[in-house]
């Protein structure tokens, strides 16, 4: 139900960011207050027993869903930033992408060593980002408890890439 929902307002934009490349535009979505709360709600209906400390937002669609879902939760929102974007002490990781390399962030005082942490994004490609953000969590003395994502890319094998570190892995809607 949720998955034909979502599939029905997310609009593929051809050619974008480059030839070649369709991208799931899910802007639509947010145009729609009941189908966010479904989405927030199939999360957390898919995340029941899992230990959830507190979600960590990927920037910047990630902060979309991943703040409501930790408000709906009870728990922490910890924002996982593109470089120079935090303003307090901050530990670094720098990951491959296919065309060069990036960097993300968290706060040093984002969580407690030991803390569960649901990592949400919009979207799961090559997982790329994702993983770089769990090596971060996991290097600060957090535990990856699962993954959250409105859509996912089957083909690009993200997810083959993340159930090493957790075999929690929510997609509500697969292409």
């Amino acid at each position: 139900m949720i998955e034909q929902q979502i599939k029905a307002a997310i609009r593929d934009i051809p050619d974008f960011p480059k030839p070649g490349i369709i991208f799931k535009d899910i802007t639509p979505i947010l145009k729609d207050h009941n189908l966010c709360e479904g989405i927030v709600d199939a999360f957390i209906e898919q995340i029941k027993g899992i230990k959830v400390d507190a979600v960590a937002g990927i920037e910047s669609r990630g902060f979309l869903f991943g703040l409501t879902l930790a408000n709906k939760l009870g728990v922490p929102f910890v924002p996982v930033r593109k470089a120079g974007k935090l303003p307090y002490t901050i530990k670094q990781k720098v990951y491959e992408l296919e065309y060069g390399t990036a960097t993300i962030e968290l706060h040093t005082d984002a969580f407690e060593p030991g803390s569960h942490i649901l990592i949400h994004d919009d979207l799961l490609a090559t997982g790329g980002t994702v993983t770089a953000a769990s090596e971060l969590i996991q290097e600060m003395g957090g535990v990856v408890a699962g993954y959250t994502f409105v859509v996912g890319l089957g083909f690009l094998n993200g997810k083959e890439r993340i159930t090493p570190v957790s075999d929690n892995v929510i997609v509500l809607a697969e292409y």
